[in-house]
């Protein structure tokens, strides 16, 4: 039609990763959409596989200093953006404090993920708003679209390959498909509820970074480096995500509940989510060790500094 001007290109999500298999991510503005953080492996976790991967992760260790180099740093303005994710306030905030979350039994009935995903979404809404008031520091949850049909974001369309779930920084929303993050699963038993909480406190991470200023130093590195670069403050970003879900997760570990069953599956399905079988090029959201090392040191460690992944020395957060 003569006059009718295209809508303009959408802005880019945060969410999955993984070789195979969908993960689930953040969109930055500018960037084409990716995959993100998530999914699960397929098949039954074996009791062996189990001591396998805990044993694993119980050497695994991260190093210090390193960081990002000096890109995206020279004016006034990016040294200020780089300090906000490098020595945030929030580091310095303690652990986070327990809301007493229990999550309902999810079951093939239909409105169960609904149910499940809310009452999730309301205690992280809880958790992290206590933990910006101690920083005193304005906190507004992110906004909720829990889809079950196709539909559009500001950061694109979904479902799109390999993302059921993403968090949208133009809008400050979570979107999260209610059949999708089951059907991307790889077969994951819905009795193994951890794989998908973590998912949710993954991508409510995000939103965590965008309010206290740590995404927008992220997306500066993205936009201003290399291609190397840009792989490297993605897997910062994405790791740090990791990080934040484990912190919840552990803080709510006894009335979620957390048992041996539930982290044990979660950790299989996160160590089998790394991007290490992908090009380099692709290598934005770490490695299977990394992915899952990340989440365990969040679920262990005893405050938030824990999750600085901006300091962190380049072998963990490859």
């Amino acid at each position: 039609m003569a006059g009718h001007t295209p809508p303009p290109a959408p802005a880019p999500p945060y969410g999955p990763p993984a070789y195979g298999q969908p993960r689930y991510r953040h969109v930055p503005r500018r960037r084409p959409p990716r995959r993100s953080v998530g999914g699960t492996v397929a098949g039954v976790v074996g009791g062996v596989t189990a001591l396998v991967v805990l044993g694993i992760l119980g050497f695994w260790q991260f190093g210090g200093g390193g960081g990002l180099g000096s890109h995206g740093g020279a004016s006034s303005g990016g040294v200020a953006k780089r300090e906000a994710a490098t020595a945030n306030p929030l580091y310095r905030s303690g652990a986070l404090t327990p809301v007493r979350c229990a999550l309902p039994r999810l079951t093939s009935a239909a409105g169960s993920m609904r149910r499940f995903m809310d009452v999730l979404s309301d205690c992280l809404d809880t958790s992290w708003s206590r933990q910006f008031g101690r920083i005193d520091t304005a906190f507004a949850p992110p906004k909720r679209v829990f889809w079950e049909a196709a539909g559009r974001s500001p950061c694109g369309s979904y479902p799109s390959p390999g993302a059921s779930a993403f968090y949208c920084p133009v809008n400050n929303t979570m979107y999260v498909g209610l059949r999708h993050i089951v059907e991307t699963s790889g077969g994951e038993p819905l009795s193994h509820y951890a794989v998908f909480a973590r998912v949710i406190a993954h991508e409510y991470g995000h939103h965590v970074q965008d309010r206290a200023g740590i995404l927008a130093y992220g997306h500066q590195e993205m936009e201003s480096a290399d291609v190397a670069g840009r792989t490297e403050a993605s897997r910062r970003i994405e790791l740090q995500a990791q990080c934040f879900a484990g912190a919840f997760l552990g803080a709510e570990r006894a009335t979620l509940p957390m048992t041996r069953e539930q982290y044990v599956a979660m950790i299989v399905d996160v160590r089998g989510r790394g991007d290490e079988r992908l090009p380099p090029e692709e290598h934005d959201h770490g490695s299977g060790r990394n992915y899952a090392g990340w989440v365990v040191r969040g679920f262990k460690a005893g405050g938030l500094d824990a999750c600085n992944t901006w300091t962190a020395a380049p072998a963990a957060v490859g």
